[in-house]
């Protein structure tokens, strides 16, 4: 898969030896420019459905595991490849310092219709909810977010980035 950018946070360096490897994946669902997205009230930002791959799946299982339960999707399939983001960030617990996380980025068709979201706990805490949003405003919401809240994740960063890349791909943005 091609790498789309590879980021180091200022905190950490990439060669920090009490580092992990976290595997995750996102989906890329279009309708036009309709993106099914996340929103996470408590840091005011839009992101792209996915999360960690389990031991023993591929990451294509782990996709449409996260997507189903994420979204509630329904009749999910993967289309191919959009590209891979990785980045170091830091970790406090665990004996690590390092995070390394993988996001592996695939198209992925699915019924507009959304079924029931099996939300982890702390996703119903933060307030997720899935919603098809136009790509150009969940990209001007998190550009307001980064430039004006103190709430904002240290996700937001990769999730503008990458649906900056989307929207490329799907018209001149």
């Amino acid at each position: 898969m091609r790498l789309l950018k590879s980021t180091v946070h200022p905190s950490v360096s990439a060669s920090e030896p009490r580092q992990f490897t976290r595997l995750t994946s996102r989906a890329i669902a279009l309708k036009g420019t309709d993106i099914l997205l996340m929103y996470t009230a408590r840091y005011e930002d839009f992101s792209l459905p996915g999360g960690g791959i389990d031991e023993g799946e591929s990451i294509e299982q782990g996709l449409i595991r996260e997507l189903q339960e994420e979204t509630g999707a329904q009749n999910i399939k993967v289309l191919g490849e959009f590209g891979l983001y990785e980045e170091y960030r830091p970790w406090y617990k665990d004996d690590y310092a390092v995070i390394h996380i993988k996001s592996y980025c695939y198209f992925c068709s699915l019924d507009t219709q959304l079924g029931q979201a099996q939300l982890e706990h702390y996703e119903q805490q933060n307030g997720m909810v899935a919603k098809w949003v136009n790509i150009y405003d969940a990209i001007a919401h998190n550009e307001r977010t980064l430039a004006n809240s103190d709430k904002q994740g240290l996700s937001i960063i990769r999730e503008t980035y990458l649906l900056k890349e989307i929207a490329k791909h799907i018209t001149n943005y």
